[in-house]
């Protein structure tokens, strides 16, 4: 058991310090996916230290009936994995409007969001990324279920 402690705590070790990759100051693009109809999203994501990033998201969602717009907020840390590739994770959560037409009604909703994701860094200032981000809302008409989705970004490091 302690050498098994003792070989975590070099593995863990490790990773940190092969996390040391530039992340860009800025990027901005969009994010375009979901799990259950159609939805796209501006993207913006900001560093905050070498290896963290916090995200904003302002987006439309098109499915079964509904129409929503929401804005999402999360913090990702992120780690090289070979090259220019990086996989990232993060939490956070978001609020949104909402308007179904089958049930006639609309209203407001808030979510709780993870986020975990490979992207590729170009020698030009572009990053391309895959993303699935499981998100558990809070209203009984609109979004009370987990809903995971899943995209593809685009976006202009500056």
């Amino acid at each position: 058991m302690r050498k098994l402690f003792l070989f975590l705590i070099v593995v863990f070790g490790a990773a940190s310090v092969a996390q040391a990759q530039r992340i860009s100051p800025n990027a901005l693009g969009l994010r375009i996916g979901d799990s259950d109809g159609f939805g796209a999203e501006v993207s913006y994501q900001r560093l905050l230290q070498s290896n963290t990033r916090l995200e904003l998201d302002l987006g439309w969602r098109n499915s079964h009936h509904v129409d929503a717009v929401k804005l999402t907020a999360l913090h990702q840390w992120v780690w090289r994995l070979d090259g220019n590739f990086n996989w990232f994770a993060g939490a956070g959560g978001g609020i949104g409007s909402f308007d179904n037409d089958r049930l006639d009604r609309s209203g407001t909703f808030v979510f709780l969001a993870g986020d975990i994701g490979l992207e590729y860094n170009f020698d030009i200032p572009l990053v391309i990324s895959l993303d699935m981000r499981p998100e558990f809302g809070f209203n009984d008409h609109y979004r009370d279920d987990l809903d995971l989705d899943i995209a593809l970004g685009v976006r202009f490091q500056f």
